[in-house]
């Protein structure tokens, strides 16, 4: 009989114990099948390769198979990141492969652009649907080709990295999206260029918006660096279920147009933690958007603040209802909280909320205005966007004294109606008279305690005329 001895014995139990041991151990994700709140990536680089590391070429295969995660480093789809390479059509097959994910349900696709290098990428859509929740893992640099004179030829100038029909997705990681938007923001037709309003100047004016999420859902963004945009920095149209935490976008104060999350036909928004520092609206509000959620959110240094609006232009319908700011900080910026519609228009602003903000030395910290226009020949018109149901509560913090603290001004035809000020408390940044808040056809309530004293609403509009005031924008 065949007999082993006890040390060949314990050595065998001592392997048995270890292979045992590695396989308990090994990484097994299992992500809950939710579409408020995506599963986060466990995919990261902890030690980042340097650009030229030769050792990170070696993959057998573009796909890294990590169990239910299947990350696709662009780099193994020929991507260079050397920052002058164009790695569009590497990263547009890449992302084929991991929308089109034949892996079984339970795994998710993760496209990575790795920390260490620069990805020039041109105008490019990457669309869906995908078979798989996608993340977009950004711990390197992307960038587009440097202004417009080297935007190829034929390729759409108004939007840069466009995500279409895309549901479930989150762009994560800590990297960088930079626009490059110096030289777009030089052309000679910029508002900057034209401060006196005259007729517009001559020559091309088209400049890409950096991100654009259409007609997509369940969206999240977490952690990204997104800066110097020749447009909007992000913007949301036809979207549901987005979800942004974390987030800071960057752009000199002097750079037009350079909104930094734009929201249009688009609901239950969430934004929340993050900074915006840029040359436009910090959140700007459009048509066809409700229940928004903005919370913890710092504007500034530079920019106008939070915007709903601008609404109506050319005579057209707008609708805005259930949006929610609060616990927000705005410094050092053209406006604070602002509602802005041109004349002519129609539809309605309603059940908004403006709760817990900190202002430091905004030139307009609160405003509603109903005749807003970018020209010097805006004709008077009686048509107006109905705003109603406007709540501000807990506004604090100092204004620098070129415009009043409180603005509203109201179409003649068509009066704000409800407005609610609560424990308002604006002083001047450098001492000085307190200024006397300006109203103009505005209905509403107002703590008497708040500083400054507002006396100028009138009192609430009878309930038959505030009916015909409705805007016909329907209850959400």
């Amino acid at each position: 009989m065949f007999k082993l001895s006890r040390d060949t014995i314990l050595r065998f139990t001592t392997l048995i114990f270890i292979a045992l041991f590695s396989y308990g151990t090994e990484a097994r994700l299992h992500y809950p099948n939710s579409i408020s709140e995506p599963p986060s990536s466990s995919f990261s680089q902890s030690q980042p390769p340097e650009p030229n590391d030769p050792s990170q070429s070696l993959s057998p295969s573009p796909c890294q198979d990590l169990d239910q995660e299947v990350v696709h480093d662009v780099r193994n789809y020929g991507a260079v990141g050397d920052g002058i390479t164009d790695d569009t059509d590497a990263f547009k097959t890449a992302w084929d492969s991991a929308c089109n994910n034949e892996e079984d349900n339970n795994t998710v696709s993760v496209l990575l652009v790795p920390f260490g290098f620069t990805f020039v990428i041109h105008s490019t859509i990457f669309t869906g649907p995908c078979r798989s929740y996608q993340y977009f893992q950004v711990d390197g640099t992307i960038v587009p080709r440097d202004g417009p004179e080297s935007w190829p030829s034929g390729f759409n100038k108004r939007q840069w990295l466009v995500f279409y029909r895309i549901n479930g997705m989150a762009l994560i990681g800590n990297g960088v999206i930079d626009g490059r938007g110096q030289k777009w923001w030089d052309l000679p037709c910029k508002p900057h260029r034209n401060v006196n309003k005259t007729a517009a100047l001559t020559g091309p004016c088209e400049s890409p918006a950096a991100l654009r999420f259409f007609m997509s859902s369940n969206l999240s963004i977490k952690g990204v660096t997104i800066q110097n945009s020749p447009q909007f920095h992000v913007t949301f149209d036809g979207c549901h279920e987005v979800h942004i935490n974390s987030l800071r976008i960057t752009s000199p104060p002097s750079s037009p147009n350079t909104d930094g999350i734009h929201i249009e036909n688009s609901n239950t928004v969430e934004i929340h933690n993050s900074v915006i520092s840029n040359g436009d609206d910090c959140v700007s509000i459009g048509t066809g958007s409700y229940n928004i959620d903005i919370r913890n959110l710092t504007c500034g240094p530079g920019g106008h603040g939070i915007s709903i609006g601008s609404l109506g232009n050319q005579n057209s319908r707008a609708c805005v209802s259930n949006v929610t700011v609060r616990d927000s900080f705005i410094k050092f910026s053209d406006n604070g909280v602002r509602i802005k519609t041109w004349q002519g228009g129609s539809g309605s602003v309603s059940g908004v909320t403006f709760d817990n903000i900190q202002m430091e030395t905004v030139r307009n910290p609160i405003i509603i205005d109903q005749y807003y226009c970018t020209s010097r020949n805006c004709p008077n018109k009686t048509n107006a966007v109905f705003v109603n149901d406007i709540v501000y509560q807990s506004i604090k913090g100092t204004y620098d004294m070129r415009s009043p603290p409180m603005h509203f001004g109201c179409s003649n035809s068509v009066p704000c109606a409800n407005l609610s000020l609560l424990d308002i408390k604006l002083v001047p940044s450098k001492g000085g008279v307190v200024v006397d808040p300006f109203c103009w056809n505005a209905y509403g309530v107002v703590d008497e305690f708040s500083v400054p004293s507002i006396s100028c609403l009138k009192s609430n509009l009878s309930t038959l005329l505030l009916g015909n005031l409705s805007g016909n924008c329907g209850v959400r």
